[in-house]
């Protein structure tokens, strides 16, 4: 069986995919990755276990489970038997977001260039 998995994901996760990424990549429904994945509601961060799909470690129980993409292909070769696996990482297009905070940032960067090489006022005449 040849499959070809692919992800969409926002480059500001780190390349790290979520719970509808990874179903999205293992074409399995999303109480099938739940299943899949390595976790416990006794411990935030179980120990690895290679017969499971294990999420990147979290700091609390409240943030959504995210998987490297690498730990996703090594899931789909060596537990589900997948032949041919293959993760391929896309950035999404900017939404209104990313603009705004990019605007902000092109801004930020101004200012601080402003601040580190301030205009030379020698030429202007003061009274």
């Amino acid at each position: 069986m040849q499959s070809d998995f692919s992800a969409s994901l926002p480059s500001a996760q780190t390349e790290l995919m979520d719970i509808d990424a990874v179903q999205q990549a293992l074409g399995r429904s999303r109480a099938s990755v739940y299943r899949y994945t390595n976790t416990d509601p006794d411990l935030l961060n179980p120990p690895y276990d290679a017969k499971r799909l294990n999420p990147e470690i979290r700091a609390n129980a409240n943030e959504p489970l995210l998987f490297h993409p690498n730990e996703v292909a090594r899931f789909a070769k060596d537990v589900l038997r997948v032949k041919q696996v293959t993760i391929e990482v896309q950035n999404r297009p900017p939404d209104a977001t990313q603009e705004l905070l990019q605007a902000i940032l092109v801004e930020l960067q101004a200012i601080h260039h402003v601040l580190k090489h301030p205009p030379d006022r020698r030429g202007s005449t003061s009274e």
